[in-house]
């Protein structure tokens, strides 16, 4: 029977027969309507960071909604549960974003539209209306709303809507300092906002260039160009730290979140606004700065209520540090499939990877990866492909040790069975 659910990013000429219905999940183990069980390998889109089954989350949302399930932030309006959460967002925030404050919304999406009009608004409310071109990275994705589209550094994602579909946007190669050195020097009066993030996740899991981004932050000082860190994918541990900028050395004036902030159990995102942004919208008396932007779920009650039982959870289990312990653990095992013949460049980074096939390989047969992927599910390891070229992996933080090494035998097992290679032992 064809489903009437429009699934993303998907072939539904493909899918509409042939979906995969996951029914529960319990730590990183997923299982299916067929009663079938699964690894999680990426913490569905990275975002389950606590694992499933966490009834502490549930609970608290249960109560949040019994008593005030939301309620409108627009003008003076808000909820307790609404202050309770940026308060707590805003401690936890890098040193190095000065007396943040904070906008939310309902997902990454929303927070990069967000980001991106805060920026060109600072600079019309500061005189500067000229300075409105935000530079994004080759391979970056910045989530599927009109700007993240605009943004995305991986053209698939923004064929056949239109070029240019948003103007004033620059994009530079992915590592590449000199090139926005030289962007910076050529256009630097009319740009508001230089966007990446700390490590560039759907992108192919690809991790700075040792001082990348110190020199990056240096620049943006240097030229005046505010810096917005995407760490939809990075921020709440995923890095080892609570959020990629401490662990990269990025001095943001934005920092965008998402994903781990509930670990999917509600969605919600939002803008960590350091206070040079701030100021001209909330303490200085600049006439007529106002920040004309919101939604309808900002601030939403039930969301804020997830996010507190989660970062709980978080801050009481150490899981940030278990990243930490685990990352040496993920690349050891990952790295076991070096050896394979079809695999490529293999690239991890605290507790993310990717598992790419080889140029060669890719060129006899492009559809490599997605026939890994599928053969994954039968070795009982659920996965997706990035950038048509890798395998994800990128796990709750609960996984154990002896998880991850059955996560990676079956994507090992999987190669094995496309593309007739050996797992070593």
């Amino acid at each position: 029977m064809k489903t009437r659910f429009w699934h993303g990013f998907a072939d539904m000429h493909v899918v509409a027969e042939h979906e995969i219905v996951m029914v529960s999940g319990d730590g990183a183990i997923l299982t299916d309507a067929n009663g079938r069980e699964y690894i999680d390998a990426t913490a569905a889109l990275w975002f389950c960071n606590v694992g499933y089954g966490r009834r502490e989350i549930a609970d608290a949302v249960a109560e949040q909604l019994a008593t005030l399930n939301a309620y409108s932030s627009f003008g003076a309006y808000t909820t307790d549960a609404s202050i309770k959460i940026a308060d707590r967002l805003a401690s936890l925030a890098p040193k190095a974003l000065e007396d943040p404050v904070v906008f939310l919304g309902s997902g990454g999406s929303d927070a990069i539209d967000t980001a991106a009009k805060l920026a060109r608004r600072y600079w019309d409310v500061m005189d500067r209306p000229e300075k409105r071109v935000i530079v994004s990275r080759e391979h970056s994705y910045h989530g599927m709303h009109v700007m993240g589209t605009a943004l995305v550094g991986i053209p698939a994602m923004k064929s056949g809507y239109g070029a240019p579909f948003v103007g004033d946007v620059a994009q530079v190669p992915a590592m590449d300092v000199e090139a926005v050195a030289r962007l910076f020097e050529e256009r630097g009066s009319e740009i508001a906002a230089f966007v990446g993030e700390p490590v560039i996740g759907a992108g192919g899991v690809i991790p700075p260039t040792d001082g990348y981004w110190p020199a990056i932050s240096r620049l943006c000082r240097e030229h005046d160009v505010l810096l917005v860190a995407d760490e939809v994918i990075t921020g709440f541990g995923r890095m080892g730290e609570m959020f990629g900028t401490t662990r990269f050395g990025i001095e943001p004036d934005m920092i965008t979140f998402a994903k781990g902030v509930t670990s999917g159990y509600v969605p919600l995102g939002g803008v960590l606004v350091g206070k040079r942004v701030r100021t001209p919208f909330w303490d200085d008396p600049v006439p007529g700065a106002v920040f004309r932007h919101g939604y309808t779920y900002q601030g939403h009650s039930g969301a804020a209520a997830a996010a507190m039982a989660n970062l709980d959870i978080i801050e009481r289990e150490d899981l940030v540090g278990r990243v930490r312990r685990l990352e040496p653990i993920l690349d050891a095992s990952v790295r076991r499939l070096a050896a394979v013949p079809s695999v490529g460049e293999i690239r991890t980074i605290g507790l993310t990877a990717a598992v790419a096939i080889k140029p060669e390989v890719l060129a006899a047969d492009p559809t490599t990866p997605d026939k890994v992927v599928a053969a994954a599910l039968r070795h009982g390891v659920a996965s997706r492909v990035l950038r048509g070229h890798a395998i994800h992996i990128s796990p709750p933080f609960v996984i154990t040790e002896a998880q991850i090494d059955a996560m990676v035998d079956g994507i090992g097992n999987a190669i094995e069975d496309v593309a007739g290679a050996t797992v070593p032992a």
